[in-house]
């Protein structure tokens, strides 16, 4: 431990995980119907015909992950809050078995010592909001303000950090636009009111919060460090629409109060429609945050590319007139994700140097690895890789911060292997390896590494 940098005092150290990926028990207890219900029982859907009907069973195992919470170590544990066990429906009166897990879940936590951080959106969306338009329609927004104002109701008084979406992007493009997660569109403008109405959401539940008295509330976002493929100025302007498309439609708006000014050239004909936008619109959705929820896991190369859609009417809105390429002579993880940790300092310290003293603290609410784990003959799982990458991105992090960006804490995704989305349960994340046979859990090397690394900022 000796050779890591120092966190300084009050520095989070925490674990997160989200409740389609762990929980299960998708038919108990009034939970109703979400997106990914549907979309991983279509055939074809998700690789080997995975589901997340019963995933890592957390919904009746959860004090032995709360016990592994408490031998890792952690301040903080990050969960998602599923809506379909609030309302079923998306709509109506709370369901009470469903507060009643997440109060039992809070109060496990705070026995065990260990701070609770909710997120009430990672991508669940109960299926009857999806039929009648999900996130393409402003209702859906305004429904997700009435499940915030439900949930914090009943939870704000024990639970200190909030999170209102996580990854809307992944939310808004891959489910509305590329077609790989739920709800499986592939769609142009109806996805741009999709990241539309997520953020009028997000600024819905950040009154609800407020209302509550809640200590602090933010909102996640995957931010990708785009690199240009070549220094042309073709592969430059690339790189600023893809910027435009993963980065700016969210932090232009949460942080500067504006819409990208690079929206014409990335969507063209697809942005020049804009009836999903309503007069004060960018005051709901930029009230202040607490912190930004930062989600990194690796940069991405972007070279220039023409239209792969010609006609704007078939254009789905990730087309814009780019193309991510091999990222050379790098390490590679099991999701053939390209390993250069000094590119999370570079996208923190250039997020610092756009927005100034308008960003608020950070938390990286997800920073970890799939890697190519194995079972050794004697039970253990020695994850080296993992372990590898994890010291490198939170040697990172350290520079970013004694670069001037103001982090006050990290969560390591994933606590579990779990369902991971469309990729089933091929890809293994978590510290703490699940026999998806069994449940058994064995933490791996990197579980006891962390717990290390933990332990070493208590002394």
């Amino acid at each position: 431990m000796s050779d890591l940098p120092h966190f300084p005092p009050g520095f989070v150290f925490g674990a997160a995980t989200a409740s389609y990926q762990i929980e299960g028990a998708v038919h108990e207890d009034g939970r109703g119907p979400s997106i990914w219900d549907t979309y991983s029982h279509t055939p074809g859907r998700v690789d080997g015909g995975h589901t997340g009907d019963v995933a890592c069973d957390h919904y009746h195992r959860y004090p032995e992950d709360v016990a592994l919470l408490r031998d890792l170590g952690v301040d903080s544990y990050r969960f998602s809050i599923a809506w379909p066990r609030i309302q079923p429906t998306g709509s109506g009166p709370a369901n009470p078995k469903g507060l009643d897990f997440y109060s039992r879940l809070v109060d496990e936590l705070l026995e065990a010592g260990i701070e609770p951080a909710a997120t009430l959106y990672h991508w669940d969306l109960p299926q009857a909001l999806e039929d009648q338009g999900g996130w393409r329609v402003r209702e859906t927004a305004e429904r997700f303000g009435e499940y915030a104002e439900i949930v914090a109701g009943h939870l704000a008084d024990r639970v200190p950090r909030w999170i209102t979406l996580n990854e809307p992007w992944c939310s808004a493009f891959l489910g509305y636009s590329v077609g790989r997660h739920a709800p499986g569109a592939r769609e142009g403008t109806p996805a741009l009111a999709a990241a539309h109405h997520l953020l009028v959401g997000h600024g819905l539940a950040m009154r609800a919060l407020r209302a509550a008295d809640v200590r602090e509330a933010g909102i996640t976002l995957n931010l990708d460090r785009n690199v240009p493929a070549t220094d042309t100025p073709a592969d430059r302007a690339a790189v600023l629409r893809a910027d435009t498309q993963h980065n700016l439609v969210w932090t232009e708006p949460l942080l500067a109060g504006r819409y990208p000014a690079s929206e014409q050239d990335t969507w063209g004909e697809l942005i020049t429609r804009q009836d999903f936008r309503r007069d004060g619109d960018l005051e709901l959705i930029g009230r202040p945050l607490d912190f930004l929820g930062v989600n990194y896991y690796r940069p991405i190369m972007v070279a220039d590319a023409p239209y792969r859609e010609p006609d704007p009417a078939q254009r789905v809105a990730t087309d814009n007139r780019y193309q991510e390429t091999g990222y050379p002579d790098v390490r590679r993880t099991a999701m053939n994700w390209p390993v250069v940790p000094e590119s999370f300092t570079d996208l923190l310290t250039a997020l610092k140097d756009t927005y100034g003293d308008a960003l608020p603290p950070i938390h990286i609410t997800e920073n970890g690895t799939a890697e190519h784990d194995v079972v050794a003959p004697d039970g253990a799982v020695h994850d080296p890789d993992r372990t590898a990458y994890l010291h490198s991105h939170l040697s990172a992090l350290r520079a970013a911060m004694d670069a001037g960006v103001d982090v006050r804490g990290y969560y390591l995704w994933s606590l579990l292997d779990n369902f991971e989305w469309a990729l089933g349960y091929a890809k293994r994340f978590g510290i703490v390896r699940v026999d998806y046979d069994t449940q058994q859990r064995t933490p791996k090397d990197s579980y006891h590494w962390y717990r290390q690394l933990i332990a070493a900022h208590r002394d």
